[in-house]
């Protein structure tokens, strides 16, 4: 059995949780947060404290902490050449503290405390100093269900920067579009069917090939007309420059 200690209470420590207490092969022996009363509901569940020295034994230590956090973070935990990994897409291997045995063990998902997640749909980017090491972070990771890709720090960083494009700005534009629909008494719902086929279509195509619209055909009388309707000047900004962004790409405007 492998033991876990999580560290920090966040979205994805409270997944990872989750996700620990559902298998056989691993489990958490102690949770750690510097505030004890973000763990209190968990109480009963696993061990919790939020004093380093106490902290027990194990065969990782996962840091699902803020960014600026890990290395401070690293840097007190009062034992050394123990394997310590962050779950951080955009922070280096390197900010964990040397005396440790470092890894990054990054689940390439969103998170919300309240949404359930299948961890089959998290990928787990891995990196570690260590061929041994990585070979036991992708035997955790496999335990957990989930699929596993071995990445270095440029990769992650890649990655991680990538994400941040098709999920916090695709939920951006959600919200957007979600104000102009409400300006005019639509419901938002009726998109709920072109977004879930959107994301679809790019399980099997490539974003390029997956393309409409009036920016992709260079309709100019549509592209006209939208912009007529929007009212808020910031709406109007994202538009012309994302109908800029695809017509470049679409060879309709030249770089």
């Amino acid at each position: 059995m492998i033991s876990v200690v999580i560290l920090g209470a966040g979205n994805v420590a409270t997944h990872l949780f989750k996700a620990f207490g559902k298998i056989e092969h691993a489990s958490v022996v102690q949770w750690y947060n510097r505030r004890l009363d973000a763990l209190k509901n968990h109480k009963n569940d696993v061990d919790i404290t939020d004093d380093l020295s106490e902290l027990k034994p194990a065969d990782l230590y996962i840091l699902a902490v803020s960014d600026d956090a890990i290395k401070p973070l690293s840097s007190l935990l009062p034992f050394d050449s123990r394997l310590v990994v962050h779950t951080s897409g955009s922070v280096g291997l390197y900010d964990i503290d040397k005396k440790h045995k470092r890894g990054v063990f990054y689940p390439l998902q969103t998170f919300s405390k309240t949404a359930d997640i299948d961890f089959a749909n998290v990928p787990i980017c891995i990196e570690a100093l260590e061929s041994a090491d990585y070979q036991f972070l992708k035997k955790v990771a496999i335990a957990l269900g989930s699929p596993t890709q071995k990445v270095n720090t440029d990769q992650r960083k890649i990655l991680h920067l990538a994400a941040v494009f098709v999920n916090n700005f695709t939920n951006q534009l959600y919200r957007v579009a979600h104000e102009i629909t409400e300006s005019e008494g639509a419901e938002f719902d009726a998109l709920k069917p072109l977004i879930l086929e959107t994301a679809k279509k790019v399980q099997d195509l490539s974003p390029y090939l997956a393309q409409t619209g009036p920016a992709k055909r260079n309709d100019k009388k549509t592209l006209k007309k939208h912009l007529k309707l929007l009212k808020d000047p910031y709406h109007k900004d994202i538009y012309n420059l994302l109908t800029t962004s695809i017509q470049r790409t679409h060879g309709r405007k030249k770089l």
